[in-house]
């Protein structure tokens, strides 16, 4: 019938639907509707800005909207329609004509400057699938060179074929690289989930924004490589590169701001999620200061002079951090499954007193001996339930559970282990030895690795299947697991006997030839991985950002 159409969330979506498949035959009914399409009528797809809402329930927090007369046929009255009566009419077969373009005074703009509807864009996964692709082009590069010093540890010889580019130099780029290229780009993708990167315009940046962090992170790797570095563990840049890289992580931070202030037009965000997101930014802008001043050799945590390692304090503090970046992911990626949660709200009320008992033990240099230091540290143990209760009160992809099954038993074995090696006779029977190698590879490799695959697989969707093969899923972990028993035997045999690892030995030759085999299988893992990402962004909804004039 003429007349102006009603900009309610059914018109939104006939009207992106349209749109699209004029554009895009090959997206069907199907894939638009579900279950993108549905998120993009939530509005921002972080569910910091919604987070006790199912979709059902946001549509009901709609206000309501009234047709506005500006057509000489409209007709005076307005039929109302309720939230679950106008999805179902978008859902439902009707003719052809249903799905044409609705009147102009009808199209979200114009419902966005009249201040009833705000026009945003739909979500688009490709920010999603071209950062998981460099974080595994990085993780494979970063694993071959793994490889390479596996061989350098087996077969000493092996180092000279590489003249002055020695297994310390290498080692430091194969560290650093696992760092700042594969552990940190999944978390770029939490941030462009937050921040609304994933609508276009800014979507098309993410790709640019990518190649400026991985080209600084290349420069990096050439300068350690030839001998540049702070000398300070994941603090190595020194010279141009301490200037480069804090420069990269500033252009990202400028496409989450303008991607952020963009948003702030629609009125969907709640004004919680507005002050959260600034504060965030207003945070996010401290991290290249910080790790430029962080890269000084000047400056250097403190540490426990009777043993060389660390304090309670410091051990504290590390892992809150860590906690905290577990509290606050959920929020980013999906909602709650019901409004209030006794886990979630015991979590908080938790983390907030160990963060008091953090203060309270203050920064002095304090002996592990003292049994104040390790029972405080003793107290993080209390996450090994809470964290699978926390995560188990928010609703997740499918796709998601092989992974975020990983990560909890990974981080049900980090953290007994990691309080373990702290105790005074263990501390002094590991320190300085492969032990030590062991849980660290249990962190990142086991528990970061997984956990950061389960973040990816949540961002992706149905295009989290690039991480769920069969083969590389239990290849990785179970070649992880062998790592870390490995490197603990080896730690064990080190702390009774020095020259163990010094000296070759069949026990030891054994030992090593283990981890270059697992080496290889960690390899081949994120090979797959990778290969299977480049595969993803030839599919049609990943292959490119969606363009501007989609939204107009």
């Amino acid at each position: 019938m003429g007349g102006s159409v009603s900009p309610t969330p059914s018109n939104v979506l006939r009207h992106s639907f349209a749109k699209q498949t004029d554009r895009h035959p090959e997206r069907s009914l199907t894939r638009l509707l579900a279950p993108n399409a549905v998120e993009g009528l939530r509005g921002p797809s972080s569910c910091l800005d919604c987070p006790d809402l199912s979709h059902q329930e946001f549509f009901n927090e709609l206000p309501t909207h009234h047709t506005s007369p500006t057509s000489a046929t409209s007709t005076s009255t307005t039929s109302a329609v309720t939230p679950a009566t106008s999805l179902a009419s978008t859902f439902a077969v009707t003719p052809a004509t249903s799905l044409a373009p609705p009147d102009p005074s009808s199209r979200p703009e114009a419902a966005g400057r009249s201040g009833e509807i705000p026009a945003f864009p739909p979500h688009d996964p490709y920010p999603y699938a071209i950062t998981a692709y460099h974080s595994l082009a990085w993780l494979t590069f970063a694993n071959a060179i793994g490889v390479l010093l596996a061989i350098m540890l087996l077969f000493p010889s092996t180092n000279r074929l590489f003249d002055t580019f020695t297994y310390g130099r290498w080692l430091t780029v194969h560290m650093n690289l696992e760092l700042y290229g594969w552990l940190s780009l999944p978390l770029l993708a939490f941030l462009f989930k937050v921040y609304a990167v994933d609508r276009a315009p800014a979507s098309q940046w993410a790709r640019p924004i990518l190649w400026i962090w991985s080209t600084a992170l290349a420069f990096g790797a050439f300068s350690w490589l030839t001998g540049h570095s702070s000398g300070k563990l994941f603090l190595d840049w020194t010279g141009y590169t301490r200037i480069l890289f804090p420069l990269a992580i500033t252009a990202v931070w400028l496409l989450l701001a303008y991607a952020f202030f963009r948003s702030l037009a629609n009125s969907y965000q709640s004004r919680r999620a507005r002050l959260g997101k600034t504060l965030g930014l207003a945070l996010l802008l401290l991290v290249p200061i910080l790790l430029y001043i962080a890269a000084s050799p000047n400056l250097y945590p403190p540490i426990n002079p009777a043993t060389g390692g660390p304090t309670a304090a410091s051990q504290l503090e590390s892992t809150l951090i860590i906690i905290a970046i577990l509290l606050l992911l959920p929020f980013g990626l999906t909602h709650r499954k019901h409004p209030r949660s006794r886990a979630i709200a015991t979590s908080w009320i938790i983390f907030a007193a160990e963060s008091l008992l953090c203060l309270g033990l203050g920064r002095a240099d304090v002996s592990n001996h003292r049994p104040t230091q390790y029972i405080a540290l003793g107290s993080l143990l209390i996450w090994i339930p809470l964290i699978p209760a926390y995560f188990a009160a928010f609703a997740w992809h499918p796709n998601t559970r092989r992974w975020r099954l990983a990560f909890l038993i990974w981080w049900a074995a980090l953290v007994p282990t990691g309080w373990a090696l702290f105790l005074p006779s263990v501390l002094d029977h590991f320190k300085f030895t492969d032990g030590l190698v062991g849980h660290s590879l249990l962190a990142m490799a086991g528990f970061a690795t997984a956990l950061l695959s389960f973040v990816l697989v949540q961002l992706l969707g149905d295009g989290g299947w690039i991480f769920n093969r069969t083969w590389s899923f239990y290849v990785w972990n179970l070649a992880v697991l062998a790592y870390v028993l490995l490197m603990f035997t080896a730690g064990w045999r080190e702390g009774n006997d020095p020259a163990f690892t010094i000296l070759p030995g069949t026990a030891r030759n054994l030992i090593y030839t283990g981890r270059l085999i697992v080496g290889v299988l960690m390899f081949l893992a994120s090979a797959e991985w990778l290969i299977a990402a480049s595969q993803l962004l030839r599919e049609p909804q990943f292959s490119h950002p969606t363009p501007p004039e989609v939204t107009a």
